[in-house]
């Protein structure tokens, strides 16, 4: 696998990084400001679980705590965390990896994102990017000093990522493709047999993939998901990105996880020796317990979630809103231009007259203005209260239009 030198200098100002100059211009975190100066505003903004982390998780904390398990542990993470994640792989994706070296325990997956394009892009490099898409992307991939080349999804095919659409695409600066399946913002999960379209374009045309997993455990409908680097010829060429916060309601836990190459490891492990030395010791092992533990808890917050997706698919079908079907993860994506406002107007008329906070999708790429993402991550009674202060403004505008 082609890495980038393992040491880098100052960091260089960001930059547009996307074919076309497409660099997001709007600040959502001004929003996040607004809805914090309300009292009584509900939030479907953050995609932060507002479930509970399970009790046998919070447990091997405690019992770590109490057994003083709190020392440093190696940057590569905990032997027995490191071992938990390659079992899990094998089991629940078909990924083989080797826990001494082909694995590196992160401080969250925005970490594991920040280092895993620290350390793969050069200076020119093109990375493939679907688009709509999570701008952090945008901004590690500045950083590194690499240019997008973004590939729109369509709502026809509910947003999953087009292997001819890619290959359009490929020039001789083309190094990496990033799939996040199931997607942030759109809540896409590209098909077996696309995904399989991709791998093979992969190998033919040598590109290194990006495999986004941070949602893969919460599929609905008949979508199923299909890890890029179990197929034949991808072991050699993926990185996957994965971690415990989504899963098992874990965010504030800090534990992702890259899966990749050994020679990859050690370049992305000198990035994080500088970075913060290691993943925070206690979370760990609660990680580690979340992955060999039982599984029962998330099947039942993927019960829970498919729940609210139906109800508020349903509270947007009578309000007249259209979306892409959302088959996987926790948002929808939904378009608003029935309402006579762009996305972004409309964020800012629920926010100002209902205390209601989404995000427009302006925020998740140029050219996304007519669509906002929900997330699904409040109790079903809260958003129904939200589907009636929604119905309330988009009502009072279209009448007002």
């Amino acid at each position: 696998m082609r890495c980038a030198r393992e040491s880098r200098g100052w960091p260089r100002s960001t930059t547009p990084a996307a074919e076309g100059g497409d660099w997001v211009s709007v600040n959502i975190f001004d929003l996040f400001e607004l809805a914090g100066q309300k009292p009584n505003a509900i939030s479907l903004g953050l995609g932060d679980p507002d479930l509970p982390t399970p009790p046998h998780i919070v447990a091997a904390a405690a019992e770590a705590i109490r057994a003083g398990r709190t020392g440093p542990t190696a940057t590569t993470g905990l032997p027995e965390l490191r071992a938990a994640i390659a079992r899990k792989l094998a089991r629940d994706n078909g990924i083989v990896a080797d826990p001494d070296t082909e694995v590196l325990v992160t401080t969250g997956g925005q970490e594991a994102l920040f280092l895993l394009i620290q350390a793969l892009i050069e200076p020119g490099d093109e990375i493939i990017v679907p688009d709509p898409r999570y701008t952090s992307y945008d901004e590690a991939i500045a950083l590194a000093g690499g240019r997008m080349i973004l590939v729109p999804t369509r709502v026809e095919d509910d947003f999953a990522l087009d292997p001819d659409e890619v290959a359009r695409r490929i020039t001789p600066r083309t190094k990496v493709l990033l799939l996040i399946s199931p997607n942030n913002p759109t809540a896409g999960v590209t098909p077996p047999e696309w995904v399989r379209g991709l791998a093979a374009l992969a190998v033919e045309r040598d590109l290194i993939v990006i495999a986004d997993e941070i949602y893969e455990k919460f599929i609905y409908d008949d979508a199923l998901h299909v890890s890029v680097a179990s197929l034949p010829g991808m072991a050699e060429r993926t990185i996957t990105l994965n971690g415990v916060s989504k899963t098992y309601a874990m965010t504030g836990w800090r534990i992702g996880y890259l899966a990749a190459p050994a020679s990859f490891i050690r370049a992305a492990t000198a990035l994080k020796e500088m970075v913060n030395v290691q993943a925070p010791t206690v979370s760990q092992w609660a990680a580690a317990a979340a992955l060999d533990g039982p599984q029962e808890c998330v099947e039942e917050m993927r019960r829970i979630y498919d729940g609210r997706r139906r109800m508020m698919m349903a509270e947007l079908d009578r309000m007249g809103i259209g979306y892409g079907r959302p088959r996987g993860g926790l948002y929808i994506w939904a378009n608003v231009t029935s309402t006579g406002l762009t996305a972004t107007q409309l964020s800012y008329h629920l926010l100002d007259e209902e205390d209601v906070l989404v995000l427009p999708g302006a925020g998740f790429g140029a050219g996304w203005d007519d669509w906002i993402r929900l997330t699904i991550l409040q109790p079903e009674s809260a958003l129904r209260e939200v589907a009636t202060r929604m119905a309330k403004v988009i009502e009072r505008h279209r009448r007002a239009g």
